[in-house]
């Protein structure tokens, strides 16, 4: 596009022409899924507004796509920064076609070891910041007829284990919302998926990215391997977020795209298996579920 640069909070913003491709807000861009999808993006010709927190993490990815990127500084928990970078968004790429909610970190702790500012907190992150963006896009993609949202949840979405509740919460409330809001926007042209990944090496496991809750010694042995396990793992998963990224771009390319997406065999695998206990389970108890009705 012929563009001109102007400046907000130290990083260029593409002005003149429209974005020709399609234009993507994504947050939590500077690593892991953020970056391989904007990465992803920027490959297939489209324009990537990235997000972050530090966004000179991005200073490599917007000197190589000088014209289609464009890094801002957005922390998803900031009410009033969500709204003034949609708006900046809309007013210089001139709409938005696809938002990605990808900004967050993990936790570990049992549900007794977790305080209530923890779980506020990446509830704030995991649930109230994206639930925001997502009520910030939406005029501007009904108001085009089309669009889609990206989720980014978890395995951890759909089943939990000791030492995760919290995350694991934070992502059951991120899918329920989802699910609501793809019956509630497809008769307006939008898309809504929901990505649940396994194991992938985003740095996810280890350094800043995963808080462990003040131990407890009552919950050693089931919450203790989840505390030396996970953060061991990390430069050791099977998941390539690259692969990742290509599968969530095919996905959103398929005329039915699905509403959940769990990446990774791990992911696949462990929620193949949930939905057979949880069948099971509902089989065993049938009859007990269905004789409260009044007897009439």
């Amino acid at each position: 596009m012929n563009a001109e640069q102007r400046t907000n909070a130290g990083h260029s913003v593409v002005t003149g022409d429209q974005a020709q491709g399609r234009v993507w807000l994504i947050t939590g861009a500077s690593s892991g899924f953020g970056r391989a999808i904007a990465a992803a993006a920027l490959a297939a010709g489209d324009a990537v507004v990235a997000t972050a927190r530090r966004p000179e993490a991005l200073d490599d990815l917007v000197a190589a796509h000088p014209d289609r990127a464009v890094a801002l500084q957005l922390d998803v928990t900031d009410s009033a920064r969500i709204a003034d970078v949609v708006a900046q968004t809309v007013l210089w790429q001139g709409r938005i076609d696809v938002l990605v909610n990808n900004a967050g970190m993990g936790m570990i702790g049992a549900v007794e070891e977790t305080s209530d500012r923890e779980l506020r907190d990446l509830m704030d992150l995991h649930f109230f910041g994206p639930a925001a963006l997502v009520r910030a896009v939406l005029p501007h993609m009904r108001r085009n007829g089309s669009g889609a949202v990206i989720q980014m949840s978890s395995m951890g979405g759909r089943f939990t284990f000791p030492g995760v509740g919290a995350y694991s919460a934070t992502k059951f409330a991120l899918e329920g919302l989802s699910e609501a809001l793809a019956a509630e926007v497809a008769p307006h042209g939008i898309k809504v998926l929901i990505v649940e990944p396994g194991s992938f090496r985003t740095g996810f496991a280890g350094g800043g990215a995963l808080h462990q809750c003040a131990p407890l010694p009552a919950y050693e042995e089931t919450v203790g391997p989840v505390r030396t396990n996970l953060p061991g793992s990390d430069g050791q998963q099977e998941g390539d977020p690259d692969k990742a990224a290509a599968a969530i771009l095919s996905a959103l390319a398929a005329r039915h795209t699905p509403l959940r997406l769990p990446l990774g065999s791990d992911a696949a695998d462990a929620v193949l298996a949930g939905l057979d206990a949880s069948r099971t389970e509902l089989l065993a108890w049938e009859k007990l579920s269905r004789s409260t009705a009044f007897e009439d």
